[in-house]
């Protein structure tokens, strides 16, 4: 379960592009020669391994598919601006989770605190030894968190917390979003209706289902990467805005190869793993989802997460799948 859990706590954080504050080494350069023809290898074959906007049509029915990415960079705004008569034009956006599920959330987290922070029992500072915990206060102090507050987190949380650069912190701390609530925005001051494509829990009820020994395994792994993961986000921003988004996800998969004391086959076996869990299983549950969506709607925007996007198992193959026509987009 532990490697369940450390595979989803690397892949939760190399497919979010961080902000354009991170900036410096990338990853691709510090990749071997070998690393570089694995990469080549991988994405040589793969279905809509390239592009962000995709349309599919079936009959009367239309779907815009926009693979986007959650965290800011100022580069976004073109793509914003692309997207704009598409929005308006909309009957039905979908999203990974709309205005409402996010208030559901936050509703959530009120009315149960103990989903994200340790409500009894002994905190992170008496469950970890003195090394690991200055550590963690570290990392949380460069990121704004203070330590009494990082004490007090479930460690599945504060390990998803802590994975974000603290040179993309200052962005999410004050409330700056990316395209997926972009697109939000502009759907809501068009008065296009919104719905999601999964229950609003699906990620927390992922992490969740580890023990919380396993969790604090997870936190101390997160430990284990910092220079990694900022050389990972700078390399998934030029990747994502060169469209090459399949580059872009097996990149990670041989990142984590490079995680100290993980056996490479173990890291692989972690890899499909969590990718069959975080982007695999729930496509295919989007799928009747959106099916559904466009027996009603004539004209749909669905913006989800790049990764979803790739692969025989991404949400355009499987689309075609359904007898849907899929055009890449200017």
């Amino acid at each position: 379960m532990f490697f369940r859990s450390a595979a989803a706590l690397f892949l939760s954080l190399v497919a979010l592009p961080a902000s354009a504050a991170c900036s410096g080494a990338s990853y691709l350069d510090r990749m071997t020669a070998g690393q570089q023809m694995q990469l080549s290898a991988a994405v040589a074959d793969m279905p809509y391994a390239e592009g962000l906007i995709w349309t599919a049509t079936k009959d009367s029915a239309a779907i815009t598919v926009v693979g986007t990415m959650h965290i800011y960079d100022a580069r976004l705004k073109d793509l914003r601006t692309k997207l704009a008569k598409t929005i308006t034009g909309a009957d039905l956006v979908m999203l990974e989770a709309t205005p409402e599920e996010e208030a559901k959330l936050q509703n959530l987290i009120t009315t149960d605190p103990g989903r994200l922070f340790i409500v009894d029992g002994p905190t992170l500072p008496e469950l970890v030894d003195e090394e690991t915990w200055q550590l963690i206060a570290s990392a949380a102090s460069e990121r704004g968190i203070p330590s009494f507050m990082a004490a007090k987190m479930q460690p599945w949380y504060l390990s998803l917390t802590l994975a974000v650069p603290s040179c993309a912190m200052s962005d999410m701390m004050q409330g700056v979003r990316g395209l997926d609530h972009m697109i939000m925005q502009d759907a809501e001051a068009a008065g296009v209706p919104m719905q999601a494509v999964e229950p609003y829990t699906t990620l927390f009820d992922l992490f969740e289902e580890d023990s919380f020994d396993e969790q604090i395994d997870m936190l101390r792994a997160s430990m284990l990467v910092p220079d990694l993961q900022e050389q990972m986000f700078v390399a998934m921003l030029d990747r994502y805005f060169a469209e090459d988004i399949g580059r872009l996800w097996e990149m990670s998969r041989i990142a984590m190869s490079d995680v100290p004391d993980l056996d490479p086959v173990e890291a692989n076996a972690m890899f499909d793993e969590m990718e069959d869990a975080l982007l695999k299983t729930r496509n295919r549950n989007w799928i009747p989802v959106i099916t559904e969506a466009s027996e009603t709607h004539d004209n749909i925007l669905l913006a989800v997460g790049a990764g979803h996007l790739i692969g025989n198992e991404g949400v355009l193959r499987l689309l075609e799948n359904e007898g849907w026509t899929i055009t890449r987009g200017n």
